[in-house]
């Protein structure tokens, strides 16, 4: 039976109309009644030819048959003849525009069918004008209106799209889906269907080419399916989506490996209170891994399937998820969450929202409260009639990632790239990328690095080099961070990353540090008072100059900035964590100005270092100060960026 046939049957709306200009199947002729029966069995087989047939027929004897004149049309609806059956609906509209206010529906989905989206909405809206049946078909039809319209306005507005196949490195004649990517864009992980079950491939980019990929193996990958995955942003965590596993809380929960010594540690169940006896899948972590997005059908949500959010407390178990509301959520399924490096643009596909077909990927941005604003259609060609599949972007928000089964593809399924437009681009993100080394030895050390907000003062991220010394975090553009990297034993080392007012960020931070061993020092003696160092006379060094990149003063003044307070401390810490140090704070400028007011300035500046460490408890007796001014330039004082390096604050460990 034809779908738009079934949509007669259940959208029958009784309407009783005198009969005086037409005939209906209550007072046609028994032969036009004999040959509408007659077709109308043929049309519930299926066999619509033949019920075409019978159909004229009871036309030819009764051209003013109305149902015959329906059933026509909607036969002709089934065996695709579009031009015939919109004659046919218009007909009956004709004859009696209030016959049967079901045709407006029917013919309306005829014309969405073959995308003639504004004539669909047209006869929506003429359908809806008519009483309902019930809330749920209004609500559906109401749906459909606004799909429409969308649709309608985006074919005429289209968004630049121009997908390129990812090549024989990356597709096969298999079915490729689901990809992600690390920050730096240097490795690629994605699902391939092999043999009939799922398994994870990784392929790595060298100068711009991506490799040939590589199955991800064991102990990851098995005999049974592994799906939908996310990567951390430096690669070294994976969390993804396996079903049916002994002793998993649901069908499919969540599972997680990170990669430690070159291998992937046995994967394990992420666990309460994120899976639960529901289905959970499609997760997506945040850069900096605080966060962790993913599809679920758990209770307490919107619809069918919905996107839900959990972060990771200090001790690293997960809270409570929490459902993503209205904004992103739907009565339908709304699925794939991906959320940016920028932690602040979500890319996801429903079906709920108005869109241009049977699910489309959508784009909605969290505001400074935390709320998530509405959901926005990435717009059409990307969203086509089809279910669309799940997308990512990359760290610059220049390309995305998706897979499609367009033709002359290697496979089913194959991963495209393509420039993302403009407007649907998230937030400028780069990131830090270092190797951490002992000064002297050069060897690679494990290290803990803090990424701090200097505007509240409050951790972004924490992160511990790799056993190769390594470390990447991610930097969302509109912040000003300072970068911390401290080891026992060692001086640390900061970093700072201006990013407030910067509207793009085309290059990463690549670092080297090397963090300085604190000289061994004798035991004081209890008994014997340290003696004070005088100040400003300069004792030799016992270590190369710390430089602190995170403490700042007012313009031409030796007054401290509130931001400052963060790199002081670690400063002050390093002191109690070590009673037996003594240091000397270096002040240093620019040439900007006269020598003398640049000499005073760096004295001044030191001394206020001097100043808050002894408010903070440090023995003034453990410090002294020393200002250089403009002598001890460390870059050119012909650019911008020079003087600002030239302009410091260091320390040295002295006797």
């Amino acid at each position: 039976m034809p779908y738009i046939l079934i949509v007669f049957i259940a959208l029958c709306v009784s309407f009783d109309v005198a009969a005086q200009d037409y005939l209906t199947r209550k007072n046609a002729p028994p032969k036009a009644m004999k040959h509408y029966k007659k077709a109308q069995q043929f049309a519930y087989e299926n066999n619509y030819n033949k019920a075409i047939k019978y159909f004229q027929k009871a036309l030819k004897t009764t051209p003013d048959f109305i149902d015959a004149h329906l059933m026509l049309a909607d036969s002709y609806a089934a065996l695709g003849n579009y031009e015939k059956a919109v004659a046919g609906f218009e007909k009956v509209a004709s004859i009696d525009p209030d016959y049967k206010p079901k045709i407006y529906y029917a013919h309306a989905m005829l014309e969405r069918k073959h995308k003639k989206y504004d004539k669909a909405a047209t006869l929506f809206e003429r359908f809806l004008t008519y009483p309902q049946k019930s809330d749920e078909l209004k609500t559906k039809v109401e749906y459909l209106l606004a799909t429409s319209r969308f649709a309608a306005e985006a074919i005429k507005n289209p968004v630049p799209f121009d997908p390129v196949n990812m090549g024989e490195n990356i597709n096969s004649d298999l079915l490729e889906y689901s990809p992600s990517i690390t920050v730096d864009g240097q490795r690629l992980v994605y699902t391939v269907r092999v043999r009939g079950q799922e398994d994870f491939f990784v392929a790595e980019r060298e100068n711009g080419e991506w490799k040939a990929r590589k199955n991800l193996g064991a102990p990851i990958n098995t005999q049974d399916n592994e799906g939908a995955q996310s990567l951390s942003a430096d690669g070294r965590f994976i969390v993804y989506t396996a079903c049916n596993r002994e002793g998993a809380l649901g069908n499919c929960d969540l599972y997680f490996s990170e990669f430690k010594n070159d291998e992937w540690s046995t994967p394990a169940n992420i666990g309460e209170p994120i899976n639960t006896a529901a289905w959970e899948s499609q997760p997506s972590i945040s850069a900096n891994a605080d966060e962790l997005y993913f599809t679920s059908n758990r209770g307490g949500g919107k619809g069918k399937k919905d996107i839900w959010m959990s972060r990771r407390k200090a001790d690293g178990t997960w809270k409570t998820p929490e459902n993503l509301g209205d904004h992103i959520n739907t009565s339908g399924e709304d699925l794939s969450p991906f959320i940016h490096p920028d932690g602040q643009t979500l890319y996801f596909i429903s079906d709920g929202h108005p869109g241009m077909g049977k699910s489309d990927i959508y784009f909605s941005r969290r505001s400074a409260d935390g709320s998530w604003g509405k959901a926005e259609n990435i717009g059409y060609p990307i969203n086509t009639e089809e279910k669309e599949f799940s997308l990512i972007v990359s760290t610059d928000g220049k390309t995305a990632y998706f897979s499609s089964d367009k033709e002359n593809g290697f496979g089913l399924t194959d991963l495209y790239q393509f420039d993302l437009y403009e407007a649907a681009r998230p937030a400028p993100v780069t990131y830090a990328k270092a190797t951490v080394v002992d000064e002297e030895t050069k060897e690679k050390l494990i290290a803990d690095v803090e990424l701090i907000d200097l505007a509240t003062g409050k951790v972004h991220s924490k992160s511990v080099t790799d056993e190769n010394g390594e470390f990447l975090v991610v930097l969302p553009s509109g912040i000003d961070y300072a970068l911390n990297v401290h080891k026992k034993s060692y001086l640390f080392h900061s970093e700072n990353f201006a990013l407030k007012e910067k509207n793009t960020l085309d290059e990463p931070y690549l670092l080297k540090i090397a963090l300085q061993r604190i000289p061994k020092q004798p035991v004081l003696a209890t008994a014997k008072p340290v003696k004070p160092i005088i100040s400003n006379t300069p004792l030799p060094p016992k270590s190369k100059p710390v430089i602190l990149r995170n403490v700042f003063f007012e313009t031409a003044s030796a007054d401290l900035k509130t931001s400052s307070q963060n790199e002081l401390n670690r400063l002050k810490d390093l002191l109690n964590e070590h009673p037996n140090i003594r240091i000397q704070i270096n002040g240093h400028t620019d040439n900007v100005g006269s020598e003398n007011n640049n000499l005073m300035l760096s004295e001044n500046r030191a001394k206020a270092v001097f100043n808050y460490l002894a408010q903070q408890g440090i023995s003034p007796a453990r410090m002294q100060t020393k200002g250089y001014g403009e002598t001890q330039a460390i870059d050119t004082n012909d650019t911008p960026e020079g003087r600002a390096k030239n302009r410091r604050t260091e320390f040295v460990i002295v006797e």
